[in-house]
């Protein structure tokens, strides 16, 4: 009798449960390991996942996200829009971090002394944050300096910035860009029709 209490209690708990019918096949579209083979980005996600997992700081959260991202998620920054975001009166604490790119912007005739952590730098934008006082560091650094992103200034790049999504017509409906020939963008005899191109 025993036994059969047992059972029966055992089939009441399983019983109740169910099949998640409406979402049986769909998968989770999140990104658990990044595609890229290179050992560097693989090692600082390894790092990354720790972090998240042993602080319970949301910056190691974000970071560890955004490093398994593909490289159209991870648009470059240029160093005006660092500056701007920081502003005149940044404390010399502060680090920028951008996982992606940092690239030089040749219209800045004064770059600010900043320390910015990134996962790549142009020669020109590193050379520049050097110059002026500032740090350019890497991923690793970061995580010695600051475990759980204390005093730190998240930063991401415009990821419709690219000329591709301009012919988009989920982003601008109506006013997305036609595609064309290449070389007849400009011009009076570029591709002239009496209507506008169809997509």
């Amino acid at each position: 009798t025993c036994l059969r209490a047992i059972s029966n209690l055992h089939f009441r708990v399983y019983a109740n449960m169910g099949i998640d019918i409406a979402r049986k096949h769909v998968k989770k579209s999140s990104r658990t390991a990044p595609v890229s083979q290179d050992p560097y980005l693989r090692l600082l996600v390894k790092l990354y996942r720790f972090l998240a997992r042993r602080t319970d700081s949301q910056f190691n959260t974000i970071v560890l996200r955004r490093l398994m991202m593909s490289r159209v998620n991870r648009p470059p920054v240029s160093l005006s829009k660092i500056s701007n975001l920081i502003g005149s009166d940044a404390s010399s604490e502060l680090i920028t971090v951008v996982v992606g790119t940092v690239v030089d912007d040749e219209r800045m005739h004064v770059v600010p002394k900043v320390s910015v952590c990134a996962l790549r730098f142009s020669e020109a934008a590193r050379n520049r944050i050097i110059a002026a006082g500032g740090r350019a560091l890497t991923f690793d650094q970061l995580a010695l300096e600051r475990p759980t992103g204390t005093n730190t200034l998240l930063v991401q790049g415009k990821r419709h910035a690219r000329e591709s999504t301009k012919h988009f017509r989920g982003l601008h409906g109506k006013h997305a860009r036609p595609y064309i020939r290449k070389g007849a963008k400009t011009g009076r005899k570029g591709e002239n029709t009496k209507t506008r191109p169809t997509m």
